[in-house]
């Protein structure tokens, strides 16, 4: 239990609603166990994993982490850290609802995120929101549903088909919706569109801020791998000035 005898989930979940324009939640992402203790140190009251920056601190590419391997990934982060984790687990690896629910609870997580594609192509929207009514028959209140909406990252940005997804995996029982790469301008027609808090991307070092982004409607912010990219290449600048030194 977490503080004021509320479960880590329940914290979770608080932690989406109340905000106001301006101030969203931001979840940076952590890809290891010492990530997530250097973003909690930092002051950050909850983390989400993103699956293509642990896939790289796993050796993989973007969407070929082996399922095994994503969840004990997870599990390591949520171990290391006082604070909720929630866990991108793609699409969910094909596993039927309840065994996914089964395995980010041993994992200790308290909210996923799933996307609405799989090998490149968007799903039919009704067959995802059946699986999301199912993860959230599973879980209920034990995880908070993060649904992605892939429609612009796929490149169909259709901005009624992105409205009708969202609504659909809502009604559906996810607790937030997700358009990845949505454009900001598009933030305010999904805030008023769609219930419910709203998760939008934010870039590592440029771009609108959070805090912009909260104006625009976003109630939720992530940064995928963008902060594993900006540690690896900082590693590849101390290692190219070590070498200059050994050579000096």
């Amino acid at each position: 239990m977490s503080e004021g005898g509320l479960s880590k989930a329940e914290v979770f979940r608080a932690l989406h609603h109340g905000r106001t324009p301006g101030d969203p939640l931001v979840l940076p992402g952590p890809w290891d166990a010492a990530s997530a203790r250097a973003l909690v140190a930092a002051g950050f009251p909850a983390l989400a994993t993103p699956s293509a920056g642990v896939a790289a601190a796993l050796g993989y590419a973007d969407g070929e982490t082996p399922a095994d391997e994503m969840f004990a990934a997870v599990a390591r982060i949520a171990r290391a850290v006082d604070v909720p984790v929630s866990a991108d687990v793609e699409d969910g690896y094909g596993l039927a609802p309840g065994e996914l629910v089964e395995r980010l609870l041993e994992a200790g997580a308290v909210g996923c995120n799933l996307e609405d594609s799989a090998h490149g192509v968007l799903k039919d929207p009704h067959e995802q929101a059946g699986y999301l009514a199912g993860v959230r028959a599973a879980a209920g209140d034990r995880l908070f549903v993060n649904a992605r909406v892939d429609t612009f990252v796929r490149q169909v940005p259709d901005m009624a088909e992105t409205i009708e997804r969202a609504r659909l995996y809502v009604a559906a029982g996810a607790d937030c919706v997700y358009p990845i790469l949505a454009p900001v301008d598009a933030l305010p027609l999904l805030r008023a569109a769609v219930e419910g808090p709203l998760n939008a991307v934010a870039a590592v070092g440029d771009g609108p801020s959070p805090a912009e982004l909260g104006e625009r409607g976003a109630t939720r912010i992530t940064f995928g791998p963008g902060l594993q990219q900006r540690a690896t290449a900082a590693l590849r600048e101390i290692a190219v000035a070590l070498r200059r030194r050994r050579r000096g």
